[in-house]
């Protein structure tokens, strides 16, 4: 998986690509939300939209990203949400957790 990093505004924005499964895109996951809430970011907003596939260490690593970031004073929301993503998130309820948006400039207005 990549994971690509940018900013608007006070919004850091992290676009995911490819798979979030065990071992490869649930660490690269990881690292970018660490790497983000180090540098300062409080605003985090994870693009899901070109993410091809998510297994359960992958929605393990979008909690616990959630949690950092909340634990730091920060707030953390998905948008572009794959049908297979919001299908996982409604069967688990994570739904009701996360604040997700169907595009970029509502959850960037969200903050």
């Amino acid at each position: 998986m990549k994971v690509e990093v940018r900013q608007s505004s006070d919004v850091t924005i992290l676009d995911l690509k490819g798979k979030i499964t065990i071992g490869t895109g649930d660490i690269a996951l990881r690292d970018a939300v660490m790497e983000a809430v180090d540098s300062g970011a409080t605003k985090v907003l994870i693009n899901l939209g070109q993410v091809t596939t998510i297994d359960s260490s992958g929605v393990g690593e979008l909690v616990s990203a959630y949690t950092t970031v909340t634990n730091r004073g920060g707030k953390l929301k998905l948008v572009n949400l794959p049908s297979k993503v919001a299908d996982i998130l409604q069967i688990t309820q994570l739904i009701t957790v996360f604040e997700v948006f169907d595009n970029e400039n509502d959850a960037l207005a969200s903050f």
